[in-house]
């Protein structure tokens, strides 16, 4: 399968043979932004903190729940105040990461539409080893073969390491891959990792930010991912 992505009227040929299909997690497959806002806001009741909107949660992700929790806290918040703030986030999010969450309408039917093809399919995400791992066995163990978390030795997104770790776990070169988020981390990510990009608009940012990130290509629908991959 060779990838071509048509944005308006204006058709980008990606010239690679397409074996697999490296996805974001969090505002790409999953909405999972009230479950984050509610422990990021348990978290600061905790110590004595004002919560904030699920809005400013939403700009706050991405580059992982400790970079959160650093957005999240009031301003001049010393360090032991932080820590202890980081850990109770880490405790509530651990133990109700699947109360709101919710898969993307149309997800589960591209997941299966892309395995069916034989690709090979993966998760990177700054989300902590733990919940990808409690996620992935609902949602996505009859699919994705992969799902990276953050954990020791792997730098996070957007650093390549994970993309690079999911791929030679699945046997595929970056030449043969391609990488799909909802985020100026996740363009970054797939350029560093020299990854195409296919930015999704359905998640945690709109069209405008993502061109301003230097997105070309865009799909406004699952289907739509499917389409552009072949």
């Amino acid at each position: 399968m060779y990838l071509c992505a048509q944005n308006g009227d204006m058709m980008n040929i990606l010239h690679r043979k397409v074996k697999a299909v490296v996805f974001d997690l969090d505002g790409t497959l999953l909405d999972t932004l009230d479950d984050l806002a509610d422990a990021t806001n348990y978290a600061l009741r905790q110590n004595g903190m004002p919560e904030r909107t699920v809005e400013e949660v939403r700009m706050f992700v991405g580059n992982g729940v400790k970079r959160l929790i650093e957005r999240a806290v009031a301003d001049g918040t010393g360090r032991d105040v932080f820590e202890r703030t980081f850990a109770d986030f880490k405790a509530y999010y651990i133990r109700h990461c699947q109360d709101k969450t919710r898969l993307y309408d149309g997800i589960m039917e591209m997941l299966h539409t892309l395995h069916g093809r034989g690709l090979k399919l993966a998760i990177v995400s700054n989300k902590l080893q733990a919940g990808v791992d409690e996620l992935h066995e609902l949602y996505f163990k009859d699919t994705v073969e992969v799902a990276i978390g953050e954990r020791e030795g792997i730098s996070r997104k957007p650093a390549p390491d994970m993309v690079e770790t999911a791929l030679k776990a699945l046997g595929v070169r970056a030449s043969e891959a391609v990488y799909i988020g909802d985020s100026d981390v996740d363009l970054a990510t797939a350029a560093n990792s020299g990854l195409p990009c296919i930015s999704v608009l359905w998640g945690f940012r709109d069209r405008a930010f993502l061109e301003t990130h230097g997105a070309t290509t865009f799909a406004e629908s699952p289907a739509e991912v499917c389409a552009i991959v072949g």
